[in-house]
């Protein structure tokens, strides 16, 4: 597989405001498959590294899946937006450079303490198991308009989930039979969905 090729096809496939903030590197020394780190929200561009020796061993359709949901993730995570903990995040850096101004060091503290709690909250939120159902359906749903039926996207998506842990040579963690779950009822291999309670943690 020619990377530069694969990575003009991949970038194709994705959706517009994927191409806008995502970069496709190829990174041959990386012992996953696909990896792409949590997008700070100083950081424009969020880099996306394949590793396309270990990406070939997977059909194409698969590769889109996991690709379209890499992406549906990282536009997913979003640092600026009408929410309680991005509120509290601005509030607290604008009281913090206000402080600042003023030398007030324990108003400091208070500003920064509070958005460093708002921050992680957003993170804890970006990582938790809703929001990788999340990623995997907004993938499905970019599939669709590039030529997948709804149950073949899923299919090829939990193929992608087995396959990735298989070259990895890694068990299936729990977030991914969570989403295998979810995917097999998509897909319409299995009546059983996720539980709600599975789903808010």
């Amino acid at each position: 597989m020619e990377p530069t090729a694969e990575i003009r096809r991949l970038l194709d496939i994705m959706p517009a405001s994927g191409r806008m903030i995502a970069k496709i590197t190829s990174k041959p020394e990386q012992p996953k498959v696909i990896d792409c780190q949590f997008p700070l929200p100083w950081n424009q561009e969020r880099p996306i590294w394949i590793n396309f020796d270990l990406w070939r061993r997977m059909p194409r359709p698969q590769r889109d899946m996991l690709l379209l949901r890499t992406v549906s993730w990282l536009i997913g995570v979003k640092w600026f937006k009408p929410d309680l903990y991005q509120g509290i995040v601005v509030a607290g850096v604008l009281a913090g450079t206000f402080q600042f101004s003023q030398g007030d060091a324990m108003g400091i503290l208070v500003s920064g303490g509070l958005s460093a709690i708002a921050g992680y909250q957003i993170w804890r939120q970006s990582r938790s198991t809703q929001s990788q159902l999340d990623a995997d359906e907004a993938a499905i749903k970019v599939a669709t308009r590039r030529g997948y039926e709804e149950a073949e996207a899923a299919r090829n998506l939990l193929g992608a989930i087995e396959a990735v842990a298989q070259i990895e040579r890694r068990p299936l963690d729990f977030t991914e039979l969570v989403r295998g779950q979810n995917l097999r009822a998509i897909a319409g291999l299995s009546p059983v969905g996720v539980p709600d309670t599975i789903e808010q943690e």
